[in-house]
């Protein structure tokens, strides 16, 4: 089962570019029926097509596993998941709508080509030949054998299936990109042809230090609707967060330092005072019984040692003890309980395979013939090893039999299987012996050894320095006291309060219900605190106290806007465009000075506005303007004519005025098909993502979840 076994023990391969999950409900939908109209099994539609809660529990387990690999949180997911779900299904109705179909035949024919196989060599042999028949074999052997295993090859094959629909259907859509021969003449012009500019900016923000201009609501609700398409949004509130960690105080510090020291130098209350780290003669027993992290047994290099002692390691013997010493949020005490020397070793082997190894693809022997004909070379080359290389031609690793057998210097960290690292470890340079791992029988000869670093066995009692029950009460009155002061009050009186508390404040302006966590707080209640907003009953104003589970944090959060699925609400996206909208009216107040001035040169509006004329040479193509892309006016620069005044053009950093001196060509290198070929090629690289993204905001798009969510609520 080697290449599933892959699967199984790396779960992140299972996640690719079209992945699928979300949330599970863990409600008895027999009982749940009777309360709905809607199916609360189906919790959306794209374009028809449902989206059921199976699909979403199988794959938000995907999602999980992928993050756990990568150290990453698992919760949180739900919001990506969605929209990735969303994805998929357009997709495949595309690649139905194309008329292919995902056969086993279809299915099993591309494999190979899939990211999650194509860069794995254990997929291939040594022809690279892809072992299509092999990992058939091995599901076969999962349906009868394993019903888990089998499951997850199946949530496997789904995720693959839609990856290699989409790269048919992306490899299909790049195909029909062209560049016509007009089109292609045309840009070819506007990239050669240059105009020779003088120009006035009034820039913007020098304007605006002058000018003080206030962006009101409406402002930012005109600009909305002047660019919907941008401002499509979806269901969200703005929350606000006053966040009062449960923090250890002098007081909770001064008692861990106490407790860290009676352990290490006093005596333990099991032992009635006679044992200590410093005289306990069972180290490891001790730390499991007195350090609230376990004991490792591993040897470790000084940079992975506590910071506190890493300097003092070295030249410590056998048994000192150091500390007690604090590390972050944790007193520790440590013990050197022994030291090591890591060899690098250099050495060779010869693989004999056996039928059914992961070595074994063609080999017919079976594993008594191979130990058999292992422990008879094996004599051999430990009585003359002059010979090993006369035996290469039977080994079944090809790569290392091409370089005479030699796996190339290597540590005890070196990435090989326990019983070979195991046998480099105990056996001398010159020692030759057969030593049997998953893959075969290996023959294998130290060539030489070098002593390396040392490694290091250490015993720590860490202590963490926590916050008391005093010291939390204490929090929970400070938390208290503050919603007190808040209720009915105004989001501002929120805000000045939290701030003049000196308390934690925090304001995701659009969280969404199902994105799990908050901008700004991150913690397990951040889920409840989304429920609690986009419950129907909430209004404007409200409040609401949180205590997070197992650290004591209080948590109180304000809601201060609904934004329900439509246009934006302009004041939660006011970080966003407030800059540009405040631009736009220094453009306006800017431009109607101009005009007003009526002025005829550009020495006049460079005095009005207590500026400089400028030079620049400006190209359609590339529109740089005195270092700023600016195509607008480089458009102004080919529109107008020769010696004539432009009006006030709009730009992206200040309002130019301009006057085009003359036009010139500059024929860059390049022939008509050449440019053909990059155009068409930086198009189809583009293309991509912006179809998709094309498709989902014309798709019809029904999402049940909060709905659904709600209605379980108010059942609980």
């Amino acid at each position: 089962m080697a290449i599933l076994g892959q699967i199984r023990n790396r779960p992140w391969l299972l996640m690719g570019v079209i992945a699928l999950a979300l949330l599970a409900f863990l409600v008895n939908p027999d009982s749940i029926d009777k309360v709905f109209g809607k199916n609360p099994d189906v919790l959306g539609k794209v374009n028809g097509e449902k989206i059921t809660r199976e699909e979403f529990n199988d794959q938000l387990f995907v999602l999980q596993q992928q993050a756990e690999q990568q150290g990453q949180p698992k919760n949180g997911l739900e919001e990506q998941a969605w929209q990735l779900l969303v994805q998929s299904k357009l997709i495949k109705q595309q690649f139905d709508k194309m008329g292919f179909e995902m056969t086993d035949d279809y299915f099993w024919s591309q494999i190979q080509y899939d990211q999650m196989f194509a860069q794995n060599k254990q997929f291939f042999d040594e022809k690279g030949n892809f072992k299509t028949q092999e990992l058939k074999k091995q599901v076969e052997e999962l349906k009868t054998t394993s019903a888990e295993g089998y499951n997850q090859w199946l949530k496997t094959r789904k995720s693959v299936e839609y990856r290699i629909m989409a790269r048919q259907v992306f490899a299909n859509i790049s195909t029909g990109i062209t560049t016509g021969k007009k089109e292609a003449e045309e840009l070819m012009k506007e990239r050669d042809q240059m105009a020779d500019i003088d120009f006035v900016k009034v820039d913007y923000t020098s304007y605006l230090q002058k000018n003080n201009i206030k962006v009101k609501t409406e402002d930012l609700a005109d600009y909305i609707k002047q660019h919907p398409v941008m401002f499509k949004a979806e269901a969200s509130r703005n929350i606000g967060i006053a966040f009062f960690p449960s923090q250890p105080s002098a007081a909770d510090d001064a008692a861990a330092q106490k407790e860290i020291t009676k352990i290490f130098s006093g005596g333990t209350d099991a032992s009635g005072g006679k044992e200590n780290f410093q005289n306990t003669t069972n180290d490891s027993m001790f730390v499991m019984a007195n350090s609230d992290m376990p004991f490792n047994n591993q040897y470790l290099k000084p940079n992975q040692l506590p910071q506190a002692i890493q300097s003092q390691i070295a030249t410590a013997a056998v048994g000192q003890t150091f500390g007690p010493y604090k590390e972050q949020n944790f007193y520790v005490v440590s013990k050197l309980l022994g030291k090591k020397t890591s060899d690098s070793t250099l050495s060779r082997h010869i693989l004999i395979a056996f039928k059914g190894s992961p070595a074994g693809e063609g080999v017919t022997r079976s594993k008594e013939a191979a130990k058999k004909l292992a422990d008879s070379v094996g004599a051999i080359v430990k009585a003359n090893p002059a010979k090993f290389t006369e035996f290469l031609k039977l080994s079944s690793d090809p790569n290392s039999a091409a370089q005479g057998g030699s796996l190339g210097w290597t540590t005890p960290e070196t990435p090989f299987v326990p019983e070979f690292l195991t046998y480099l470890a105990n056996n001398p340079k010159g020692a030759t012996g057969v030593v049997e791992t998953q893959f075969g029988y290996h023959i294998i000869n130290i060539e030489d050894k070098k002593p390396g670093a040392l490694g290091y066995k250490v015993a720590n009692v860490v202590k963490a320095i926590k916050a008391s029950d005093a010291t939390e009460a204490d929090v929970d009155k400070k938390a208290r006291r503050f919603i007190q002061q808040v209720q009915g009050k105004s989001f501002n009186d929120f805000v000045n309060i939290a701030k003049k508390g000196n308390y934690q404040f925090s304001n995701p302006k659009s969280a969404k219900r199902f994105d799990g966590q908050l901008q700004g707080l991150g913690t397990e209640k951040d889920g409840d605190i989304l429920a609690w907003a986009f419950d129907k009953k909430r209004t404007k104003g409200d409040t609401e106290f949180f205590t997070v589970d197992g650290t004591g944090d209080k948590i109180v959060v304000y809601l201060n806007g609904k934004q329900e699925k439509g246009l934006a609400d302009p004041e939660s996206v006011r970080d966003q465009i407030e800059v540009v909208v405040k631009n736009k009216l220094a453009a306006k107040q800017i431009s109607d000075k101009i005009t007003a001035a009526k002025a005829s040169g550009l020495d006049q509006i460079a005095k009005l506005f207590a500026t400089t004329k400028q030079s620049a040479q400006v190209n359609l193509l590339n529109p740089s303007v005195a270092g700023s892309m600016e195509p607008k006016v480089a458009g102004a620069a080919f529109g107008v004519k020769k010696s004539q005044l432009s009006k006030p053009v709009e730009g992206g950093t200040g309002v130019y005025v301009l006057i085009k001196k003359n036009e010139t060509v500059n024929k860059q290198p390049g022939d008509l098909k050449q440019f053909t070929e990059s155009v068409t090629q930086r198009s189809a690289g583009m293309f991509g993502q912006s179809w998709l993204k094309s498709l989902q905001d014309n798709a019809e798009i029904d999402d049940y979840r909060i709905e659904i969510w709600n209605k379980l609520g108010n059942q609980q």
